[in-house]
């Protein structure tokens, strides 16, 4: 399995590809964002990127917004910006996590095996493998989701485990502790933000597809619902 690392500082690259290669992973390297975007497209099986933010030329926010137009590969940010607005910036655009510099890469090595976990396998095997809720059809097996009319939303590994989890358990409140520890696959250390972020762009690519429905609640104070038809 193929992952690629992003960064213009070239000690970094070879100290995360180590630990890459340690963890029986395949590193390609990259130290610029634009040549991660010409590896991207010559490794297409690549199954993951850790990418930095400030990059001449091309930066790592301007790569995850050209990924996201036909991929949704996992993206783990990795940026010295240790700001909240920075982070959501990062999650808003596209990327899965974020993870501040100085790093330590045993943490970096452990999301990775998280995103891929939950890329590859996002919902439980006795889940119901198609849902049906308001405007929207889920299939388990095939990460699809579409409208009533046929119209494909694309989603990240992240989001589909997010609303597969939601429409799974329909009027069930789960706060976004419950929901970072079950799609994340992690314990919750400071979930809140990054739910928040991806709760948020999973509704606008919904309502963007519906025409305006509202699909996912916020029961203020408590979490997040999706409300039995």
């Amino acid at each position: 399995m193929k992952i690629l690392v992003v960064d213009d500082d070239k000690e970094i690259v070879e100290l995360l590809s180590i630990y890459v290669k340690n963890e029986g992973y395949e590193p390609v390297l990259a130290y610029s964002g634009k040549e991660a975007i010409t590896k991207l497209a010559t490794n297409p099986d690549i199954a993951l990127m850790i990418l930095d933010i400030m990059m001449p030329n091309l930066s790592g926010i301007d790569v995850v917004k050209q990924v996201r137009k036909d991929s949704q590969i996992p993206i783990i940010i990795v940026s010295a910006k240790t700001g909240d607005m920075d982070k959501i910036q990062g999650l808003i655009t596209g990327a899965d996590d974020y993870v501040t510099k100085p790093f330590n890469p045993l943490e970096v090595m452990a999301r990775v095996k998280s995103l891929l976990r939950r890329s590859q396998n996002a919902v439980t095997n006795d889940e119901p493998d198609v849902l049906e809720v308001g405007p929207l059809v889920i299939k388990k097996d095939s990460h699809e989701v579409t409208t009533l009319t046929g119209k494909q939303i694309q989603l990240t590994a992240l989001e589909f485990g997010i609303l597969y989890l939601l429409a799974s358990h329909p009027n069930r409140v789960f706060s976004a502790d419950e929901i970072f520890e079950r799609v994340w696959q992690q314990e919750s250390i400071i979930s809140a933000k990054t739910v928040m972020v991806h709760v948020s762009h999973l509704r606008d690519k919904i309502e963007e597809a519906t025409d305006g429905e509202k699909v996912i609640e916020t029961v203020w104070g408590v979490g997040y619902k999706v409300s039995a038809q």
